[in-house]
């Protein structure tokens, strides 16, 4: 009975040894499995807090390219407003100027033609009295003041133009560059949103992969970095050829009138497409020498000048006013836009009339920007050729239309002719 009970008691304590050994083993393999749930847990926590500043650092990027277009953009509308009241500014000094110009010119005969000593000679001779000598004396005086008064105001009014046109030419440049530099942001812009979308969805793969749903965001996310890289390459091809056109129109300027008119002469082009961009101005008439047909030798020495340097050309490389200053440097550097260029001219002395002329520069005015080009070829008023710049599109200093109808455009057209 006493050895029943022992060996039972054995076999108790035998039995409950293994439980307990059994229980300790699963208490083990349970906490090492939370302590590598635990790790891995905390893996993911610190990826996720990494692909955070991630996306935080593009968002920024993001945030603070919109917040410089948006400065550019509303700089940009400033400035054209400002253009537009000093281009009311010039056109109405120009006009002063212009007239004053004449009746100066005007008074300057009359006083060549009657003589100023023999007038005051006159007058004092063939009056009825010393009351009434003193009193023609004193009307003469007071016509001689106020010429003076006229020549002052002709010199204020001069410099005072000089002025605005500086400030309108400056303004116009910052539109352009402002508007260069929104393009590019625009491309900035567009891959850094790439690149936040392509974070954030790393982000959430980061998040699902303790959910198993990490396949379908990583195939998301791929896509995403594709779109990203898609984005970068575009940038870089825009840039690429924004650089490439900046040098081919720096390549086109290496040109002179001389080679201009000799193409033009070799033309084979028959196109007769209107002008696009046209400008009107209160301009002098004046008629040049007949042109009928057209030689090399119809180019002066003083129109065939060498293109004047970067320093020279006050005008944004690749618009109309630049290409037209390469081809013409006796053209002013502050003329403003292309419509303003016959007002600045007569203004500042040059004879502007209706009748093409090789070496001449065309001015099309509709009201807005304008344009200009350098008049290559001429068989009669309504057919002429021209070498522009920024011609639909291009930016280059070319040849585009061949023989066309100049009138047939927008907007008042006039010439301007080199002294």
């Amino acid at each position: 009975m006493k050895k029943k009970i022992i060996t039972s008691l054995l076999l108790s304590t035998i039995t409950l040894s293994q439980g307990v050994a059994l229980t300790v083993v699963r208490a083990d393999d349970t906490d090492a499995k939370i302590s590598a749930q635990d790790s891995k847990i905390n893996d993911l926590v610190q990826q996720q807090q990494s692909a955070q500043a991630q996306v935080d650092s593009i968002q920024s990027q993001v945030d603070s390219l919109q917040a410089e277009k948006a400065s550019l953009q509303a700089e940009n509308d400033r400035l054209t407003e400002e253009s537009k009241k000093l281009e009311a500014e010039i056109s109405e000094l120009s006009a002063k100027i212009v007239s004053r110009n004449e009746s100066l010119q005007n008074q300057a005969r009359s006083a060549q033609t009657n003589g100023s000593v023999t007038s005051y000679i006159n007058t004092i001779v063939n009056s009825d009295s010393i009351v009434d000598a003193i009193s023609r004396v004193s009307a003469m005086s007071e016509i001689v003041t106020a010429n003076n008064r006229m020549l002052e105001q002709q010199k204020q009014d001069k410099e005072s133009l000089t002025a605005k046109q500086v400030e309108n030419t400056e303004a116009i440049n910052t539109v352009i560059a402002n508007q260069q530099t929104l393009a590019n942001n625009e491309q900035s812009l567009n891959t850094k949103k790439a690149e936040l979308e392509a974070a954030q969805l790393n982000l959430a793969a980061e998040k699902a992969t303790a959910e198993n749903e990490k396949n379908s965001l990583i195939e998301q996310k791929a896509a995403a970095e594709a779109a990203a890289r898609e984005a970068a390459a575009r940038e870089a091809a825009f840039k690429a050829e924004q650089e490439a056109k900046a040098q081919a129109a720096a390549a086109s300027a290496q040109t002179n009138l001389t080679a201009q008119v000799q193409a033009a002469t070799t033309t084979t082009v028959t196109t007769e497409t209107p002008v696009q961009a046209t400008t009107t101005a209160s301009v002098t008439d004046a008629t040049p020498a007949a042109q009928t047909v057209v030689t090399t030798t119809q180019a002066t020495t003083a129109q065939t000048a060498a293109v004047a340097t970067s320093s020279a050309n006050t005008y944004p490389v690749g618009e109309c006013t630049w290409g037209a200053k390469a081809l013409a440097p006796w053209a002013g550097n502050y003329w403003g836009n292309g419509g303003q260029w016959a007002a600045s001219a007569a203004a500042a002395g040059f004879r502007v009339g209706t009748t093409p002329a090789v070496g001449a520069i065309a001015v099309w005015n509709d009201g807005g920007y304008g344009h200009v080009a350098v008049v290559t070829a001429v068989e009669s008023s309504t057919r002429i050729q021209v070498s522009e710049s920024n011609y639909n599109g291009n930016r280059t200093i070319g040849n585009y239309r061949g023989w066309f109808n100049p009138t047939s455009g927008w907007g008042s057209l006039s010439y301007i002719y080199p002294n």
